[in-house]
């Protein structure tokens, strides 16, 4: 309430201006794809490739052989060039569920009454995180694994009420313990802030649709704060657990689980689907043991630009030639466009195609948010140590990344510089200049093999037919990082008063944002409209605010023309 100023005196007064304004939110890379483990069908952020495997796992075993999915090499690449956030969505064939504690069995954790206490699940879904089995002499599980966990509780204590949980690794043994989380003094008492579903997380996510649309339905009060489990119930709450004396009452005491440890169990959905057909050996009816229709509800919820963020997405291990996995991809790229921020690295053939059946792949693409690059290439496996074959989108976002952190996004990435392919051995077929000119007219990015520096992306354009400044990847990624900071900044005038104090808000954080992409090398020139001009009265009657953003985008010197002039001795050089 304003300061009501009645007789005479001197009154002082604070205007606080050092808040600072919001940051639009920095975003990274999109990956889709199988995984070890994880949930299935929620869009996980992960900030490095070791927080990559606790969630998703690395490697699995089929036909007593070892294998990783494309979508491991490929979070392993981008970390490796500078990644810094990876928007990671599992995909699956079959039902997934997770593994509980339950509240019959071995695994029960109960009070010394023998009932439930409370129950646990875990985050990841499928089979791989059933630890329960036989416990040898020196406490190992004989289905614990690296992927999946085990619990203990310990310091129980009826009178307080309180005792703590351990999430342990599910192959560890009792005299060598490998703890992962610690929930120390928590209760059963809904009314405390120790309360274990509140301090741990009993918040479960499942895939709804209405119409066309998928979306991630919450259910729980509190937010999961373990990487690994959840509270899927509480058996047996100890609300107001103290008498008015501060003692604990009898009847509850029982409760309070008593120290143990046990396992998790009764998880369904298994990873080993299909004939389970890897790397160069996917097929139209194959590809990593699901079919391309699996990625279809993921790729629905990603559809939602508000929730989940991202300048580039990939799918590696589907194939625009393969008839079950175009419209999935076409799809994906129609829901990219429709989101506008962010660019969709595709393959188009598979291993052993041809030139032409490259270039006849690519004519049935037209968009400036698609970018494709051809051919396979071969890595050494990061987590198996064997040598694959894996199509280019596998690594193309690693390329971005390295480009980013050593540059800008619009900047090509592309070149010696800055699309060096460091872990490949080598690519499917060396090309020619006469093949790479092939590829690039068909809007085909070229992965070059040169003597002195090793496998390189030579090519950076869009699947865009029509030529124009966005026939160009560096151009595109140039819109979308402008869009991404411009309307981030935008979204806080929703609801402001259409007057020139919020117009000149807006041009106040835009201008100085946009000199600096000029000068780094961004825009030739930019001009920003906001003003009476276009937000006559008739717009502001309408409840619009109107900005006009022009930009002159610079452009990437792709041809390099040098002419060697021989002159006779004695005459002079040109001015």
């Amino acid at each position: 309430m304003a300061e009501q100023i009645v007789s005479p005196g001197v009154f002082t007064r604070e205007n606080d201006q050092t808040f600072l304004t919001q940051q639009p939110v920095t975003v990274g890379a999109a990956i889709l794809g199988p995984t070890v483990k994880g949930p299935v069908e929620v869009p996980t952020v992960v900030t490095s490739y070791s927080e990559f495997k606790n969630k998703f796992g690395s490697t699995f075993t089929s036909a007593s052989q070892t294998y990783s999915f494309l979508t491991s090499i490929s979070a392993y690449n981008y970390f490796q060039n500078g990644g810094q956030s990876l928007l990671v969505t599992r995909v699956a064939s079959g039902s997934f569920t997770s593994a509980t504690t339950g509240t019959t069995g071995a695994n029960v954790i109960s009070g010394s009454d023998d009932n439930p206490a409370f129950v646990l699940k875990t985050i990841s879904e499928g089979t791989i995180m059933n630890s329960s089995g036989t416990e040898d002499a020196s406490g190992s599980l004989a289905n614990g694994t690296v992927d999946n966990v085990r619990w203990e509780v310990t310091s129980a204590d009826t009178s307080s009420g309180t005792f703590t949980l351990v999430v342990r690794r599910g192959n560890d043994v009792r005299n060598e313990k490998v703890i992962l989380e610690t929930f120390a003094n928590v209760s059963l008492d809904p009314e405390q802030d120790n309360y274990v579903a509140k301090v741990i997380g009993d918040t479960v996510f499942t895939v709804q649709t209405d119409g066309s649309v998928s979306y991630l339905q919450p259910s729980g009060s509190y937010p999961n704060n373990s990487k690994y489990v959840y509270v899927s119930s509480v058996e047996a709450p100890t609300a107001g657990y103290f008498d008015n004396n501060g003692v604990a009452k009898n009847a509850y005491t029982a409760s309070i689980p008593v120290a143990a440890s046990g396992a998790f169990a009764d998880a369904t959905g298994t990873i080993l689907t299909g004939t389970g057909q890897y790397f160069e050996n996917i097929s139209n009816a194959d590809t990593q043991g699901i079919l391309p229709g699996n990625y279809d509800t993921a790729i629905s919820l990603l559809n939602n630009k508000d929730e989940y963020q991202y300048n580039v997405i990939t799918a590696p291990g589907l194939i625009h030639s393969f008839s079950n996995a175009t419209s999935t991809l076409n799809t994906l790229i129609t829901n990219t466009q429709t989101r506008g921020d962010a660019i969709v690295v595709l393959d188009i053939e598979d291993y052993g195609a041809t030139i032409t059946n490259a270039v006849n792949s690519a004519t049935a693409l037209n968009s400036s948010y698609a970018a494709t690059y051809w051919p396979w290439v071969q890595i050494i496996n990061p987590d198996t140590g064997k040598i694959n074959w894996v199509p280019a989108s596998t690594l193309i976002p690693g390329v971005y990344a390295f480009n980013d952190s050593n540059a800008e996004p619009w900047f090509a990435p592309a070149g010696i510089n800055r699309g060096g392919l460091s872990t490949v051995v080598r690519a499917e077929r060396k090309l020619t200049k006469a093949n790479r000119d092939t590829l690039y007219e068909a809007n085909i990015n070229p992965i070059a093999s040169f003597p002195a520096n090793g496998t390189v992306v030579f090519g950076q354009k869009t699947l865009q037919k029509k030529a124009s400044a966005l026939d160009r990847v560096n151009v595109r990624r140039l819109l979308i990082a402008l869009k991404s900071f411009i309307g981030q900044t935008a979204n806080n005038l929703v609801f402001e008063q259409n007057t020139a104090a919020t117009r000149n808000s807006f041009l106040a954080q835009v201008n100085p944002y946009l000199e600096s992409v000029q000068q780094r090398q961004g825009v030739f020139a930019f001009k920003v409209v906001m003003d009476d001009s276009n937000n006559t009265p008739d717009v502001i009657d309408r409840n619009q605010l109107v900005g006009q953003i022009f930009i002159q985008p610079t452009r990437t010197a792709e041809f390099i023309i040098l002419d060697f002039n021989l002159l006779p001795t004695g005459a002079e050089f040109p001015a």
